[in-house]
């Protein structure tokens, strides 16, 4: 019996993914939909899962995959079966999964209120109503970055590594998008036309990956996280950010947390950590590390994040979720060459350091990448230390005497 399972199994796996390379070859979305009908009545958010990691495997390039990201899912629009525990999920007051989802009823108002209504017109009391619309619009970041650095990590962990790559990739092309045509709204020699071309792609785009989060992503992510998870995506929500507005309720879980023991944790702190030179407390290390006025991030000698301070200025995201993540999903899959570049720099010993510094906001920012080595040369991982210089770079003259506040 399961041996038939497994069979019919494989070859809905086969059909789908013989309709979404047809796809890529040049078949009409029309035309796909309808053979998808043909073949079948709903389908999984595994299937589809398994389908994009599948493609992948067989060597097409990511990038590919997220060009036809929203093709595919509106090929399965109204397909997909297993939605119904989101609608539990959704009635919790301030669970993640209630607060993502109306994150996304929010973008898509302010899309229909504030956007949709002027794509036809032009002006600039037009331009101006469209620039301050896409001021809001623009912090749909901090919904895509609780997503790329609180959910994406627990799905990489059971397996699942194609969604999320490719999802991330759309969320850059997104946000470049958004950047762009807030530009192009406060330039006086845009082509307005042009600009309304560019607008219309965006919306479309962004509201085919709301539909992709809450058909696709969210039941996934329900089907693979525990409690606890969900305990960790609550607890590091706030550090990252909102879309436009910090929810008004707040999650109150049932389920008492772990006891423990309070005399426990303080014989742990108390106990010595012995230094080449010197000995502190876990306290005491943990504070100092904490004070520093830079961050650290150490990823072990496999490429996994083991350790990130957690000073009061912090210039990246750094959720506690990232802990245990493989450091090549820790960034966009445009800029992942670059991460692994350096560290195989410092495998083969050919570098010891690597530094880079860009212009962040207000902020001039420099990042430095060392190796760390054992006494014996051997590679244990990767520290890469970030700070905001500019006030360094500012300096001038000299100062000897004690500051009075």
């Amino acid at each position: 019996m399961s041996e038939f399972i497994n069979n019919v199994s494989q070859k809905r796996q086969e059909k789908l993914k013989e309709i979404i390379l047809s796809l890529h070859s040049g078949t009409s979305l029309e035309e796909a939909k309808k053979v998808f009908r043909e073949h079948f009545e709903d389908v999984t958010t595994l299937e589809i899962t398994q389908m994009e990691q599948s493609l992948i495997k067989d060597g097409m390039a990511v990038g590919e995959v997220q060009k036809l990201c929203d093709v595919h899912a509106a090929v399965f629009e109204g397909s997909i079966s297993d939605i119904h525990s989101l609608s539990d999920h959704e009635s919790i007051k301030g669970h993640p999964v209630r607060i993502f989802k109306q994150e996304n009823e929010s973008i898509l108002n302010l899309i229909a209120e504030e956007i949709e209504p002027y794509l036809n017109q032009t002006g600039k009391s037009v331009d101006l109503m469209l620039r301050v619309a896409y001021d809001r619009l623009k912090e749909i970041h901090f919904h895509y970055a609780r997503k790329e650095y609180l959910f994406f990590p627990k799905l990489e962990k059971v397996g699942i590594t194609a969604p999320p790559k490719v999802m991330w990739g759309v969320d850059d092309e997104i946000r470049s998008e958004i950047k762009e045509i807030l530009n192009d709204l406060g330039s006086i020699e845009q082509d307005e036309k042009k600009t309304r071309e560019k607008i219309k792609l965006n919306v479309e785009k962004i509201k085919d990956m709301v539909f992709k989060e809450d058909n696709i992503l969210m039941p996934m992510l329900l089907e693979n996280m525990t409690f606890f998870d969900w305990v960790l995506v609550d607890s590091s929500s706030e550090e990252i950010g909102y879309f436009l507005n910090k929810p008004t309720e707040s999650w109150k879980p049932d389920e008492k947390e772990e006891h423990v023991d309070e005399q426990e944790v303080k014989q742990s702190n108390e106990q010595e950590v012995l230094f080449d030179a010197g000995s502190l407390s876990f306290e005491q290390v943990n504070q100092m590390l904490n004070t520093l006025p830079f961050d650290m991030t150490f990823v072990d000698h496999e490429g996994y994040v083991k350790y990130f301070t957690q000073g009061k200025e912090r210039i990246f995201d750094r959720p506690k979720t990232i802990i245990g993540r493989h450091v090549s999903m820790c960034h966009p899959p445009q800029s992942v060459h670059v991460v692994d570049e350096i560290i195989d720099s410092f495998k083969s010993g050919k570098k010891d350091n690597e530094d880079f510094w860009i212009k962040l906001k207000d902020m001039f920012v420099y990042i430095r990448y060392f190796a760390v080595r054992s006494k014996d040369n051997e590679y244990l991982g990767t520290l890469e230390i970030t700070q905001n210089i500019q006030h360094i770079v500012a300096l001038e003259g000299e100062k000897r005497l004690v500051s009075k506040d």
